[in-house]
């Protein structure tokens, strides 16, 4: 019998995310040191252009005063704190989690929070890269001797 294993070499992926220079290093340093649930409640982190990403939170069950943001250090924290007891019930199958979670982002540098909505259960997280202007590439003029 042949064994294959397949490795995900999460750092390589740096190369391509302008403004998350250094987050694929803290995630695999992170997940790596991680014993949490790591897949709880689930998220995607999206693209939208060069300079906007968005990190959506699946969050449903819990009401806008369960649910904190924090952001220190460069790391974006998303934390849900279900209030109330859960009730007895007689669950013939129960799929939906139902249990507190904190959730850590390391942010690259120069990124910012732009905001944060909840649609249809999922907690979206806009974020921008704003790098300052003396940080920015310049074009040098070419001048030509005779």
């Amino acid at each position: 019998m042949t064994t294959y294993i397949t490795t995900f070499d999460i750092p390589t992926l740096h190369r391509h995310a302008i403004g998350f220079d250094r987050l694929f290093q803290e995630l695999n340093r992170t997940f790596a040191n991680s014993k949490t649930d790591g897949n709880y409640p689930p998220y995607n982190i999206i693209q939208n252009d060069d300079t906007h990403y968005q990190i959506d939170v699946a969050v449903a069950g819990f009401a806008g005063s369960e649910l904190d943001i924090e952001l220190k250090d460069n790391r974006l924290t998303v934390s849900g704190t279900q209030s109330k007891p859960e009730e007895e019930v007689n669950y013939l199958h129960k799929g939906l989690a139902s249990r507190n979670f904190v959730r850590t982002w390391p942010l690259g540098e120069h990124v910012e929070v732009r905001g944060a909505t909840v649609k249809n259960g999922i907690l979206s997280i806009l974020l921008e890269l704003v790098v300052p202007e003396e940080e920015k590439a310049k074009k040098i003029a070419i001048t030509f001797a005779k």
